[in-house]
């Protein structure tokens, strides 16, 4: 945020509703993530804190356990009022929303919450603006970019850093444990999702989640981690050949395949986008090159999405898909991520995090 102003984050988002007077944010035990949009905050938990926003300004009101955390944090266009008590937060909600016609995000706030705020306010009206929210933060701005930049960073070292960790016999828990470790100690707030970590076979599997197996010479590693930078997401897979010198040429040869197969359609995808495209017709770069190679011997084995919107949260919007309608912006950050996943076998995926440029897309 420019000169941290919220203003335009809030005419982003503002633009994008419809009889709207005011919205109302209201974090649970964990944060709304378009409360840490507008805020900007990355410290403090602000539990069942209320962010009441307009057109051009913000109101925060919290509890005095967060309350110093929110003056320090404070941006231009934020206030931070200090609520002591039950009835302090109900008669300051009561000056502000009653007879308004409120935006809510219905993708985040409990059914609870909603039916207390209807019964004790009574606005004039309330509507779900979690599309707002979505369109409005699709577009990054520099600040956002820089962040997810840093994160991105902290990710690719220590997919190179982790490498120093193989050996036999340690297991996918353990590996995934050393890679979060790696990730806190170059200065990331923690995990953006948890770490996959797939070995052999079960790299043929997109989701596996690290269990107790164990590494094999021989073994393709798969390796698919992100963390979180002032908020901001990264999401960066490789894969791998452990001591590919002890394994069966002709089963080497296939690995080394599937893994360039995915690379090359990963390029190819990459140097395909332009602004102006839809999300769709760059998927279908990199499926059709995945499908058609070699007489089509791997069709059908390319089973997810291309990619997807980073930003505050690790899947934050639009991307890649066969059905994707999203038409792509500058300033957008979108993974590039083919696979291909032969059952009983392996798989492998190669992703990168990309930020859509005036004439192209840059790898981050």
């Amino acid at each position: 945020m420019e000169n941290g102003n919220i203003a335009e984050r809030l005419k982003k988002v503002f633009e994008n509703t419809r009889s709207i007077d005011k919205i109302v944010l209201v974090n649970t035990g964990t944060q709304d993530p378009n409360f840490l949009y507008i805020t900007g905050f990355t410290s403090g938990l602000f539990e069942y804190s209320y962010l009441v926003l307009e057109a051009t300004s913000a109101v925060l009101f919290t509890s005095v356990l967060e309350y110093e955390t929110a003056k320090e944090q404070k941006r231009d266009g934020l206030e931070v009022v200090k609520i002591e008590s039950s009835e302090d937060l109900r008669k300051n909600m009561e000056e502000k929303l009653r007879g308004f016609r409120l935006g809510i995000n219905g993708a985040f706030l409990p059914y609870n919450i909603y039916e207390a705020i209807m019964k004790r306010y009574n606005p004039a009206s309330v509507d779900d603006v979690s599309d707002a929210f979505a369109k409005a933060r699709l577009v990054k701005d520099e600040e956002e970019i820089g962040s997810i930049k840093k994160a991105v960073s902290i990710t690719k070292w220590a997919q190179m850093l982790i490498q120093k960790e193989f050996r036999e016999g340690i297991t996918e828990m353990e590996l995934a444990s050393k890679f979060d470790s790696l990730s806190l100690s170059m200065g990331a707030q923690g995990a953006s999702f948890r770490t996959i970590v797939c070995f052999g076979k079960n790299a043929a599997l997109p989701h596996h989640y690290p269990d107790s197996t164990k590494l094999k010479d021989g073994d393709l590693i798969l390796i698919d981690a992100g963390c979180v930078f002032n908020n901001y997401a990264s999401d960066i897979t490789r894969t791998f050949i452990f001591n590919k010198e002890k394994i069966d040429p002709e089963i080497l040869a296939k690995m080394e395949e599937i893994i360039k197969v995915v690379k090359d359609a990963q390029v190819m995808a990459i140097r395909a986008v332009k602004p102006g495209m839809k999300g769709r017709d760059i998927d279908k770069v990199a499926r059709d090159y995945i499908e058609n190679f070699g007489g089509g011997k791997y069709k059908g084995m390319f089973i997810h999405s291309l990619g997807h919107s980073v930003g505050l949260e690790v899947h934050d919007g639009a991307g890649f898909s066969p059905g994707e309608e999203t038409v792509l912006k500058e300033g957008m950050v979108i993974t590039v991520e083919p696979g291909i996943y032969i059952n009983g076998f392996a798989g492998a995926r190669i992703e990168d995090d990309i930020l859509i440029t005036k004439d192209g897309a840059s790898v981050i």
